[in-house]
């Protein structure tokens, strides 16, 4: 499915049926190959955006999967740059695909629960690309709070948040219904595999975020191109630790 060398349908249908911590496992040697990896041309201008903020010493990819965030920070950071994530499978890819460059920051890979994250507030930079819909609404803000501990006063935590899709539409309807299809399977069938992605309004992690203790400013990338109506494609969300 997707490409020949991605997962094909029956192995979605495992990991589907798998915690979502056993589906990332098991998805994790075919992850690139699907669509679920972040492009590169959102990583790209997430670079753009944020290296006028610099210098920046250290980083953290927070739910880092095959560690596409993790060559974002490479990019951005002087000194160290960390991947967490709480799947040994997605990890495990990391570290065969991200070798560390000479002369460059050093990277290093944990496993943890990004809701319980181990470390004290020694990063200038975290970000984070396509896992927010793995975190139920009610989780956030707890969430919003473990990145700000972990953040130096004044350091960032950026991800892209694309234009929701318009009402009617055929990506519209596709999203709702993966949702629906997914709520109905999980009080169906335990464990839960959690993935929404009609949970994320931006309205909510704005306030979600300001009240956890962060200064937030929403920052177009320019190109990802616009809407007809002039409005961005994608954004970053830029959250200063105050």
């Amino acid at each position: 499915m997707f490409t020949p060398q991605g997962p094909t349908f029956r192995e979605l249908a495992v990991q589907a049926l798998s915690s979502t911590e056993r589906g990332y496992d098991l998805l994790a040697p075919k992850f690139d190959e699907t669509p679920f990896r972040t492009p590169d041309q959102v990583l790209d201008a997430v670079v753009h955006a944020v290296r006028p903020l610099g210098p920046f010493r250290s980083g953290l990819d927070i739910c880092c999967g095959t560690g596409a965030g993790a060559g974002v920070l490479r990019q951005l950071c002087e000194e160290g740059v960390t991947g967490v994530d709480f799947s040994a499978g997605m990890l495990a890819e990391a570290r065969s695909t991200v070798p560390g460059a000479p002369g460059g920051p050093a990277l290093s890979w944990v496993r943890a629960d990004a809701r319980a994250l181990p470390f004290r507030p020694v990063f200038d930079l975290a970000v984070s690309f396509g896992a927010f819909g793995h975190f139920l609404p009610g989780e956030r803000p707890a969430l919003f709070a473990q990145v700000r501990e972990v953040l130096r006063p004044g350091g960032r935590f950026v991800f892209p948040v694309p234009a929701p899709p318009r009402a009617g539409s055929r990506l519209y309807w596709t999203l709702w219904g993966f949702d629906l299809v997914m709520r109905v399977r999980n009080v169906l069938w335990h464990p839960r595999f959690i993935m929404y992605y009609r949970t994320f309004r931006l309205s909510d992690v704005l306030d979600e975020l300001k009240q956890a203790g962060f200064a937030v400013d929403l920052v177009p990338l320019a190109e990802l191109g616009r809407l007809p109506d002039g409005s961005p494609r994608c954004s970053a969300i830029v959250a200063r630790r105050s």
